[in-house]
């Protein structure tokens, strides 16, 4: 199964190395390193035949492959992650963004963080099965469940694989809490089901809203929906009751942190209660990726924003120390920081907190396939 995108190559280059970058529209990653587990590198480059970017290339497509995991609840026990259990119905996402700290992990599945983490993904099609059956365990013990944590469970490939709403499905059923991240409004097909589990204290939701320009949000973000149908989105859930709040992450040191305070603004005027910040997190590979993106898309910045982000990570370009990673440190920092409260202060966010039920929880009827015998 697969979805093709459009043919159409922009060749670039870079001020600073002096070469060619071929970008490919609706495509995040510049390139396609190999993962950091293979014995063997790959690399493109010109034989004298001919420049790869004049060539006529096959049109990336997204290819859709089977995870046959048996289960689909991941622990968690970082001191600095606000959850202890979450899902994931996808690894990899079409979104492309091209920060996203998930990319690191095809890694593990021998595919690069680059393109192919955009462009070759799995899918747990039984996730809701998996995940009733694990619930029905009598060992199993209730706790907020979070969704989107890894990749986003409403991007597109959700659109018609629903992959995402059998599992909230299942939730429902068992009055199990959720909370969920995403950048999708096609989290409001979905409304049936969370306004229902809202009413019950069991939902609530996190739109992510990286910036309020289009024509930016294009680049960093190529196939996510646009900010104003994120901010649709909070609209939405708000109106029927679901608690949302805004995520403005990752703020980027001279790219879009000037927005912080427009975006929890807008959003707040849109229906969102409550409000985060991520400092931008470059880890693993995400290094050479975004070096790489700031080449093609903003090379009269790189070297500024750069540097602003190794005053945030201790002189480095990500420091991983919990408690660090997401907020950074230095002045740069530190004044993002009081930007961010200062301005939730003024608007309101953050004044509630959305303590979701965990003693509603009823286990499954673990016996419901042997029943359908009779």
């Amino acid at each position: 199964m697969f979805l093709i995108c459009s043919r159409l190559l922009i060749t670039v280059r870079s001020m600073d190395q002096n070469k060619n970058i071929t970008l490919k529209k609706g495509r995040g990653a510049v390139t396609n390193a190999t993962g950091r587990y293979e014995r063997l590198k790959r690399e493109s480059f010109d034989d004298g035949w001919g420049s790869v970017e004049t060539r006529t290339l096959e049109p990336l497509r997204t290819e859709i492959s089977r995870d046959s995991s048996r289960s689909v609840i991941a622990r968690n026990t970082s001191p600095d992650i606000p959850f202890d259990q979450s899902v994931n119905p996808y690894r990899g996402c079409e979104h492309g963004c091209v920060y996203c700290f998930a990319r690191p992990s095809h890694a593990w599945l021998g595919l690069s963080a680059g393109l192919d983490f955009e462009t070759k993904l799995t899918v747990k099609p039984d996730a809701a099965e998996c995940l009733e059956r694990e619930l029905a365990k009598p060992s199993y013990r209730p706790k907020t469940l979070a969704l989107g944590t890894n990749t986003d469970p409403y991007q597109p490939v959700e659109r018609h694989m629903k992959v995402t709403r059998g599992i909230l499905q299942v939730l429902r059923r068992a009055r199990h809490p959720v909370t969920i991240v995403t950048k999708s409004n096609l989290i409001l097909r979905d409304l049936d089901i969370l306004e229902e589990m809202a009413l019950q204290r069991l939902a609530s939701v996190m739109i992510s809203v990286t910036t309020l320009d289009r024509t930016l949000a294009r680049k960093m973000e190529p196939r996510a929906p646009t900010p104003e149908r994120r901010i649709q989105a909070i609209t939405g859930l708000s109106a029927a009751g679901v608690p949302t709040g805004v995520l403005a992450a990752p703020m980027i040191p001279a790219l879009n942190d000037a927005e912080l305070e427009t975006i929890l603004e807008r959003c707040s005027e849109a229906g969102a209660g409550c409000a985060g910040y991520v400092l931008l997190r470059l880890p693993l590979e995400i290094k050479d990726l975004f070096e790489e993106w700031l080449d093609a898309h903003f090379p009269d910045r790189k070297t500024h924003i750069l540097n602003l982000v190794r005053q945030t990570r201790g002189g480095r370009l990500y420091d991983s120390a919990w408690g660090l990673r997401q907020k950074g440190t230095g002045v740069y920092a530190d004044l993002l920081k009081k930007r961010f409260s200062s301005a939730c202060k003024r608007l309101g966010l953050n004044r509630n907190r959305w303590d979701l039920d965990t003693t509603a929880f009823r286990p499954p009827d673990g016996n419901r396939d042997q029943l359908k015998l009779f």
